[in-house]
């Protein structure tokens, strides 16, 4: 029986050792990280997030997606195939695994998490030539408005985790739906940008599926770049966060946060404005009035009634300034060279005065935006009169700030322009460090 006891004691010390071990082991993310591409090469600026689309095909076939918060499920050139096999897929394509019509992912998409757009026409289960039975899906192309179908697909994405200074390797996301379309729906995106990526609320958006990874809090958080030349930075995860120019600050203390408000009929993102201040001056916004926040949208849009109450305002702080003829789609701009001598503008900040009394400064940067050698305009554009949303804040308006959609506590948090903290959207390493 002394042998059974010793046994049994040496059993009961390596499980204590195993339960210890785990118990020390801490994982070494706390989010995930892609690098953002800003694009300039159609009538407005665009911005893109990279990722691997898949993890099989040689060299790893990265993709850049465009950006946007509002659309329901993401979509990207590929073709959906059914029983992939090694070598069945065409050379240069990407193939993905097909949502059959039975398919309860199918029916949630088209009945209730779809794209909203009275043009897109109602699609069959078959289309003709698509192959078995497929789950054809409208998509609204961000750009011309237009619609246009794809294929609802199990999507094999890789992503790469961070511990919020670095990149380490990362991991195969499990079975997100987006959509195969082909590459002739992508004619008028920037070019190499060869999808969208939803980073909404609905269920089927990317972050519904990353959230799934272990250690990561339901939040994103992103820094849009105001140059081609550097990338910025998008985050899954809650952080920390730091830049190489402030290596022990989490970039989260230069954050406030207001309330995110839900609108029906959609899943993007919106807060509350009450006023507008320029110069110690508020403009009041009518109550129930909705602000939308937009990845695609590149300027602020005011309704008519407020852009005008902000254009008399500004114009009269900004009354010593040289007048330029208005560019289009700007209302109101300057003289940037005086004399020959270029000068560097300097106006009055406009503050959106949130709910909770919380204020998002909008400084020069942000607000002015140079158009040519010598003009420079008030980047905020008269949305009409009966626009949806009296307030949606633009592109311009986020680059160089960093933005935080804290989804567990419904918050988002805003820092104002980084560049009054001597750092900027470009300064993530994205210098890949090895896991021990």
């Amino acid at each position: 029986m002394l042998w059974l006891r010793k046994l049994i004691l040496l059993l009961l010390v390596f499980i204590s050792h195993e339960y210890e071990a785990i118990a020390q082991y801490a994982i070494p993310y706390t989010s995930l990280v892609v690098p953002v591409y800003k694009h300039t090469d159609l009538a407005d600026p665009l911005y893109s997030a990279q990722v691997v689309t898949s993890w099989e095909v040689p060299e790893h076939k990265k993709a850049k997606l465009l950006i946007d918060i509002d659309a329901p499920f993401s979509w990207h050139d590929c073709i959906v195939q059914w029983n992939i096999y090694p070598g069945s897929c065409p050379t240069n394509m990407l193939c993905e695994s097909g949502v059959s019509c039975d398919e309860y992912q199918c029916t949630e998409v088209r009945s209730s998490y779809s794209y909203k757009n009275f043009l897109c026409p109602q699609v069959p289960n078959n289309s003709p030539g698509w192959g078995f039975c497929s789950c054809p899906v409208n998509v609204v192309n961000p750009i011309t408005g237009s619609c246009d179908q794809g294929l609802l697909n199990y999507e094999n994405l890789f992503v790469t985790t961070s511990n919020g200074r670095n990149p380490y390797d990362g991991f195969s996301v499990p079975t997100p739906n987006a959509a195969c379309l082909p590459s002739s729906s992508f004619e008028s995106f920037p070019a190499n940008v060869s999808g969208v990526m939803a980073l909404s609320t609905s269920r089927y958006a990317l972050p519904e599926f990353l959230f799934q990874a272990e250690n990561i809090v339901k939040a994103i958080a992103f820094c849009l770049p105001s140059t081609t030349s550097a990338p910025g930075v998008l985050f899954y995860g809650n952080g920390p966060y730091y830049f190489t120019s402030h290596t022990n600050v989490d970039i989260r203390s230069f954050l406030s946060y207001t309330p995110l408000l839900n609108h029906q009929n959609s899943f993007g993102y919106f807060i509350g404005v009450n006023a507008i201040v320029i110069k110690r001056r508020s403009i009041e916004v009518p109550i129930n009035t909705t602000t939308k926040l937009s990845t695609i949208q590149p300027y602020t849009t005011l309704r008519t009634d407020i852009y005008n109450s902000v254009i008399g305002r500004f114009s009269k702080v900004t009354k010593p300034i040289p007048r330029a003829k208005p560019v289009t789609p700007f209302g109101l701009c300057f003289k940037s060279f005086t004399n020959g001598t270029g000068v560097s503008l300097k106006v009055p900040n406009i503050d959106f005065s949130l709910q909770e009394g919380k204020k998002w400064s909008i400084s020069t940067a942000n607000s002015i935006k140079q158009v040519t050698d010598d003009v420079a305009c008030l980047a905020f554009v008269d949305g009409g009169t009966t626009s949806e949303h009296a307030i949606v804040i633009g592109t311009f308006q986020f680059e160089d700030n960093f933005l935080m959609f804290d989804l567990e506590n419904s918050t988002f948090g805003f820092s104002s322009s980084l560049l009054s903290k001597q750092t900027s959207c470009a300064n993530f390493n994205f210098t890949i460090v090895p896991r021990n």
